[in-house]
């Protein structure tokens, strides 16, 4: 790909503008929950020499998050997605080692199926003892674990724009990613029953858009001075420009169990960067739509995952999720073709032909309850599920 110099028409001084390729490296973080091997139930504190063993092993690619029971791990800086799919593989599978010499196993997965949030103690770090005194209750129930995916944009307006555009497919990435359909051992009837807790956080769901990096400094600059924020970093959009890297951060989906269903999602939101910054050459954007729509579309996908449909604001139909994600893949298929990512990308459609991790928790549960299990037992044969299907193909 290099570092080519690019020129486009401005729309605003129908000038020529000098754009530098995004370079579109790219990162993961994953969040698990650690959980014992014999009750099923989320451990009631991770032990530190856990995290210590952890460390020795990937150094500086692991940390604890603000639930006692779960564990965070952050990938390196990827040239392609072959190597985040390396990377993230080789991290799922040293922390899940380690867990094991403790008795104990990670799950990849949004929400645990039974465990009950009241019970959870959070992390005794500066950090996460500001957070717990500023946001109270709702922090305390936040008993779900996300996947962060970072593409780098190094132009920090371009980095804007983009965020404005891709915002539109945040849906589409939602409900391939569904994780969540169990809370406190309850079957819900959303996929991403996650999205519904975060969701009562401030600061949360869609960001506002900005029409350059100043604008959304400005606002930004507001919070700060009044000393509400400390920075961005207190931002929990879906979507936002990181804070610590020249990137934008997508944190709208789910975390996916099978490692790649998660890279797919991955290669999906690089590529679709790709494209909107190849359309802009071409003089084309991708049209922006409120917030109050895309919502209605995070919404769906949060409650059906991709068994239902979306809205198509072009044509102004619902229109099935498979249909759309069809579509998403050719739209794509260039870019991903450049960025080496073609196959993960497809890997889409074996996720709309076999399900996403929610289908399969729903259909492992259904399938104990018919053979006669109670729901406790239902619920963790969907655990045991989980611990396998977390670790499948590392």
């Amino acid at each position: 790909m290099g570092s080519a110099t690019l020129y486009a028409r401005s729309e605003r001084e129908g000038s020529d503008v000098r754009l530098e390729r995004p370079s579109f490296t790219i990162g993961i973080e994953e969040e698990y929950f650690l959980v014992d091997r014999e009750t099923r139930d989320l451990v009631p504190d991770m032990p530190d020499s856990l995290l210590r063993r952890c460390e020795e092993i990937v150094e500086g690619q692991v940390s604890p998050e603000f639930i006692r029971s779960q564990i965070e791990v952050g990938t390196p800086v990827a040239r392609n997605i072959k190597e985040l799919r390396s990377y993230l593989g080789s991290l799922r599978k040293a922390v899940a080692a380690v867990a094991a010499d403790y008795g104990m196993a990670i799950i990849s997965a949004s929400t645990h199926p039974f465990a009950d949030w009241g019970r959870q103690r959070h992390t005794d770090k500066e950090r996460y003892n500001l957070l717990a005194q500023a946001l109270q209750g709702v922090v305390r129930r936040l008993l779900i674990c996300g996947m962060h995916v970072h593409v780098a944009i190094e132009d920090e307006d371009l980095r804007i724009d983009l965020m404005n555009q891709v915002t539109y497919f945040l849906p589409h990435l939602l409900a391939l990613s569904t994780s969540s359909p169990f809370w406190q051992g309850i079957d819900t009837g959303l996929r991403s029953y996650r999205t519904s807790v975060f969701r009562s956080l401030p600061r949360t769901g869609l960001p506002e858009e900005f029409s350059g990096w100043s604008d959304y400094h400005r606002h930004i600059d507001v919070l700060v001075e009044a000393g509400v924020i400390e920075d961005g970093t207190r931002l929990w959009w879906d979507i936002r420009p990181s804070s610590r890297y020249p990137t934008l951060e997508m944190r709208s989906t789910d975390i996916c169990t099978n490692v790649d269903d998660g890279i797919t999602l991955a290669a999906l939101f690089q590529a679709l960067l790709s494209m909107l910054f190849r359309r802009r050459l071409e003089n084309q954007r991708w049209r922006t739509y409120s917030p109050m729509l895309i919502s209605e579309n995070i919404w769906r996908a949060q409650r059906y995952g991709i068994s239902e449909s979306l809205i198509d604001f072009g044509k102004g139909i619902l229109v099935p999720v498979p249909d759309l994600v069809d579509e998403i893949v050719e739209l794509v298929r260039e870019d991903a073709v450049e960025l080496g990512s073609l196959e993960e990308v497809e890997h889409a459609k074996t996720i709309i032909a076999r399900g996403t991790s929610a289908d399969q928790q729903l259909r492992v549960y259904h399938e104990a309850l018919a053979r006669g299990a109670d729901e406790r037992e239902a619920l963790r044969e969907v655990v045991d599920a989980l611990i396998a299907e977390t670790v499948a193909g590392l």
